[in-house]
């Protein structure tokens, strides 16, 4: 074979490569720059999350978004459902099914979830999302690093209006192996079978305050403490890398099941996400969490709640 061949035939093979397009790349965070490179595909569906949560208005989304994207409000687009008298629990197959096709989302699709970009408590809607797409059985996911802001920051253009999406058949395939429900975490904390991981801050952690909707104060027993805004820069509007992301997590064991959970699953979407998504780990949400867990008041609580405390709460001094 001359050499002349062979770079014949390598030429014909990299023009190959640019006539298919951009390549896809299935990483769990996406660049603007992936994005914009990717994002007219065909296959690319861009949602755009935006609600009260991270400060957006209805009209938001009409005043500026990623062209092409379609809007699902995360705080009332039916992400997270009321089951049971127990709030922001997961929808069942059917709501599932409704919610994914009426946005246009197929099994085919690559969703790329795209929060505001403003603070950790709007990462954790993307992660939320994002979980709720994985366990329907969407396979191909990604959350836009940085969000809209950095969208916006790398002078990528933005549109107006507001696009009906084109409605698909979605078929769910649940994946229950991301999915933990109370009475499985009833047998891990009996058997030890699992090492559990509370995104919240330090005070709900310790039973200091507590979630409205949650029944008690305190926190699953033999929990670890893993705050989801230790995994954030908040600097940069986006999480750390992964390096600093794997040192603030080193506290819970590479090996053996984890089950991440908090008061409604909001924050611990985040720690799921950086622990299975980005780490690799082995890791479940416990989307119920606290509120759920609460609401049967023979489950068993650890806290660090004092009688002073609950006469600083009746004075008005405390939570």
């Amino acid at each position: 074979m001359s050499l002349t061949f062979v770079r014949r035939l390598a030429a014909t093979a990299a023009l190959a490569v640019a006539l298919a397009g951009p390549a896809f790349a299935a990483d769990p965070l996406v660049s603007p720059q992936w994005l914009a490179a990717n994002k007219g595909s065909g296959k690319v569906v861009v949602l755009d999350i935006r609600s009260k949560i991270d400060g957006s208005k209805p009209e938001s989304f009409a005043e500026g978004h990623i062209p092409g994207a379609v809007h699902s409000d995360y705080d009332k687009g039916g992400w997270r459902v009321e089951r049971g008298g127990v709030p922001f629990m997961v929808p069942t197959t059917a709501e599932l099914e409704k919610l994914i096709g009426e946005l246009g989302i197929d099994e085919d699709s690559h969703v790329v979830v795209v929060p505001a970009g403003v603070n950790v408590l709007d990462f954790g809607a993307a992660a939320r999302t994002y979980w709720t797409l994985k366990y329907a059985g969407v396979k191909e996911l990604s959350i836009l690093d940085g969000g809209l802001a950095a969208w916006k920051a790398a002078g990528l253009p933005v549109e107006t209006g507001v696009r009906k999406p084109s409605p698909a058949i979605f078929t769910a395939k649940l994946d229950k192996n991301i999915l933990i429900e109370a009475p499985q975490v009833e047998a891990a904390i009996q058997n030890h079978g699992a090492t559990l991981v509370d995104a919240r801050p330090a005070t709900f952690f310790q039973g200091k305050e507590k979630a409205p909707a949650s029944k008690a104060y305190g926190r699953l027993p033999g929990a670890l403490n893993v705050d989801s805004a230790k995994f954030y820069d908040t600097t940069a509007n986006r999480l750390k890398p992964k390096a600093e992301l794997a040192a603030a997590a080193e506290e819970v064991p590479a090996t053996g099941s984890t089950i991440a959970y908090c008061n409604t699953g909001h924050w611990a979407a985040t720690d799921w996400f950086v622990l299975s998504e980005l780490l690799g780990r082995d890791a479940k949400l416990y989307a119920g969490s606290m509120v759920e867990w609460t609401a049967n008041g023979s489950r068993p609580i650890d806290s660090d709640r004092t009688k002073l405390d609950d006469l600083k709460k009746a004075l008005g001094l405390g939570s």
